[in-house]
């Protein structure tokens, strides 16, 4: 079980961008929810669940290594990652996503991380 909390509007949201996604591949949201390490580099931006196996998010992955990347990553995965001081992933309650997630993609491919 993650850690971190998603909530239920968070989860229905990311369930119906799976939906979207899988009947339009131009289909282009704003992320959902924000995933942090409070003491380590990495952040995900998440966008949708996947609808046939919801433990499978799909987003904009950044590892901290200056190359973040498009791409699934589990649920259940982070809820074990830990930083330096072996903190848990935490959700941004404060993250406002008000762009679409190529627009996140764009701007952390030319700084080398995610700055949202």
């Amino acid at each position: 079980m993650p850690t971190f909390r998603l909530l239920d509007s968070d989860r229905t949201q990311l369930l119906a961008n799976g939906r979207s996604s899988q009947n339009d591949p131009d289909f282009d949201p704003a992320p959902v929810v924000k995933l942090f390490m409070p003491d380590g580099p990495g952040t995900w931006l998440l966008t949708e669940l996947d609808p046939n196996e919801p433990d499978r998010a799909f987003g904009l992955c950044d590892l901290g290594h200056g190359y973040p990347e498009l791409g699934y990553v589990l649920i259940s995965d982070l809820a074990v990652i830990r930083g330096h001081l072996r903190l848990p992933i935490e959700r941004d309650a404060h993250f406002e996503h008000d762009k679409p997630l190529s627009h996140y993609t764009r701007e952390a491919a030319a700084v080398g991380r995610i700055t949202a």
